[in-house]
């Protein structure tokens, strides 16, 4: 039964009390109210709202839902159920820290941004129900823009916004959507190819509205967006890059780290354990250039790299062909290593032209509905920056066994786990078995010369090159210039992909190190129930264990696999 706010209300802050002999049942309570009240506050506009009161409000809820669930007697409840009030407890903290720290002022990235952002809902239609649902979004977004300029004119007030120098080329991220012709748009591109089921007339009356609704409503506002940017929003941009350099910065800096990591690490500590990483991944790296004989030194090597010919995509359909014959030799592995594979399949497809220019190499973009695959975006904007031998590696991560096996079983769980956890995201888990996919992709035979296995290191290097470089950066006052010549010198990445990350990390400090810690902390319980087991151990059972339960945070996973170890060494 659906019931209204106040009565959720209601139920969250009195009954719950009474109830609280039931830890079972309260639980229940906290989860449902705190689900109806996010779907009630985001209802009004098809885009989402993004308004300071909203975020305040949901601030004021996240704290009482946090008082509540602190009553409940965590030792009566399930497994399942434990980790829901944990996960619960985190997502709500976030809420109240992302306000606290008013990070809902700065909503723009090097790579992204409210505006940034639209693109992810272009999408081939399947049904009329989801063109009318386009539609909507797309008289959507002068709301939606108008939303986000209020909060980013109060953010320069504040001083609250990015450092200038992350926005070389930022342009293109409305420019190349300010068109003459409303069909030409990247906006109006679902329409060219609009489901056989609807009938002619409703066609037209679609494709009248449509090109009026591009003409109206999405190009002038990205007209909007570019005079604010470049009229207000530039010229107040700060000169400093770390976010410890501003008032209040080095704590915010210290909470990032502990929401994307899960774990409770000082910048110096994860600094450190990069500086590690980097020096182990550099001798493995040392011997593969051995192997191949080359002579010279290990820039000489990297050069070699990143000018041969050989190892680059003539055009942007060979490198995606690539990439989808990657794909394919990947999936007839999964049975080996996985007891339940996920029933949503995923394309491979380019990043979309309005984003490529910014935009990482490849990404995973998961499904709007269950009438849609997740998909693999793999960037050919300015090939001769997009490396082959790298390409199995981001394959592994973006695609399977990474973001796209996890992610699609994680939604898959069903009634198994409340609903909020079904799309819910940590990114030391997430990208942790991203970065820990690679090294299983090398069991599983995909890299085949070794240039793909030395590619695969040279992302391995640039995951543990983020955890010196976003530390430098935030908590030790490196320039720009050192953490691009850190790069530039340890991993065998583009420049331009050096550049597009470096960027990145000074905008979204400590998202970055997430990756590398995750990945280790996977990697470290793998070692220990092969240690601890021996000839029992089996891969497809410890996979299970990792993602049986979806996103976690590190505690709860190492907790999780302690106890796998146990039963099994019991039998």
């Amino acid at each position: 039964m659906k019931y209204p706010f106040w009565i959720l209300s209601f139920l969250l802050f009195f009954n719950l009390q009474v109830q609280s002999q039931n830890p079972s049942e309260a639980l229940e309570e906290v989860i449902g109210a705190v689900d109806e009240h996010k779907g009630y506050d985001r209802t009004a506009n098809p885009l989402g709202l993004y308004t300071e009161e909203l975020y305040k409000k949901e601030a004021k809820f996240a704290r009482e839902a946090l008082k509540e669930l602190k009553k409940i007697n965590k030792e009566r409840l399930s497994e399942t159920e434990k980790i829901s009030s944990e996960l619960l407890r985190y997502d709500l903290q976030e809420t109240v820290d992302f306000y606290e720290y008013e990070a809902y002022l700065n909503p723009l990235l090097s790579d992204a941004g409210f505006h940034v952002s639209l693109p992810y809902h272009v999408r081939d239609f399947s049904n009329y129900k989801q063109v009318k649902e386009y539609l909507n979004k797309l008289n959507a977004i002068p709301a939606y823009v108008d939303q986000h300029l209020v909060l980013l004119r109060k953010g320069i007030q504040k001083g609250i916004l990015q450092p200038a120098v992350i926005f070389e080329g930022y342009e293109a991220t409305y420019n190349d959507q300010i068109v003459d012709d409303p069909k030409k748009s990247y906006y109006y591109s679902p329409f060219l190819k609009l489901p056989p089921v609807m009938n002619q007339q409703q066609k037209d009356s679609v494709l009248a509205a449509a090109e009026k609704a591009v003409a109206t409503n999405v190009i002038p506002q990205f007209r909007r967006v570019k005079d604010f940017f470049e009229t207000e929003y530039l010229p107040a941009a700060r000169k400093s890059i770390g976010v410890s350099e501003i008032p209040g910065g080095r704590k915010y800096y210290q909470n990032r780290l502990n929401y994307y990591t899960t774990l409770d690490l000082s910048a110096e500590e994860i600094h450190q354990k990069g500086l590690e990483e980097v020096a182990r991944i550099n001798s493995e790296m040392k011997k593969i250039i051995a192997e191949v004989g080359f002579e010279g030194s290990f820039e000489d090597f990297i050069h070699f790299l990143r000018t041969d010919e050989q190892f680059y995509a003539e055009t942007g359909e060979e490198l995606l062909k690539e990439a989808r014959d990657i794909s394919k030799r990947i999936d007839a592995q999964l049975p080996k290593y996985f007891k339940t594979l996920p029933r949503k399949p995923y394309g491979v497809a380019p990043v979309p032209d309005a984003i490529a220019p910014k935009y990482t190499t490849g990404r995973y973009v998961g499904a709007n509905d269950d009438t849609q695959p997740g998909y693999y975006w793999v960037n050919t904007y300015n090939l001769s920056n997009r490396p082959l031998y790298v390409l199995p590696a981001l394959t592994a991560h973006e695609a399977v066994p990474g973001h796209h096996l996890q992610i699609s079983l994680n939604g898959e769980l069903g009634d198994s786990i409340p609903k909020f956890r079904r799309n819910f995201y940590l990114s030391a888990f997430g990208e942790g078995w991203g970065l820990y996919s690679e090294t299983l992709a090398e069991e599983m035979g995909i890299y085949r010369t070794p240039y793909e296995r030395f590619g695969k290191l040279t992302y391995e290097q640039w995951r543990a090159g983020r955890l010196v470089v976003d530390t430098g950066i935030h908590a030790m006052g490196w320039t720009r210039e050192q953490a691009v010549e850190f790069l530039r010198s340890n991993t065998a990445l583009s420049m331009h992909n050096i550049n597009t990350e470096v960027d990145r990390y000074i905008s979204w400090p400590g998202q970055a190190v997430s990756y590398k810690i995750g990945e280790v902390k996977i990697r470290e319980l793998r070692k220990k129930a092969e240690a601890a087991l021996g000839t029992d151990f089996d891969i497809r059972r410890f996979h299970e264990v990792i993602l049986e339960q979806g996103t976690v945070t590190l505690p709860i996973l190492e907790g999780r696999v302690e106890a796998y170890i146990k039963r099994s060494m019991k039998k």
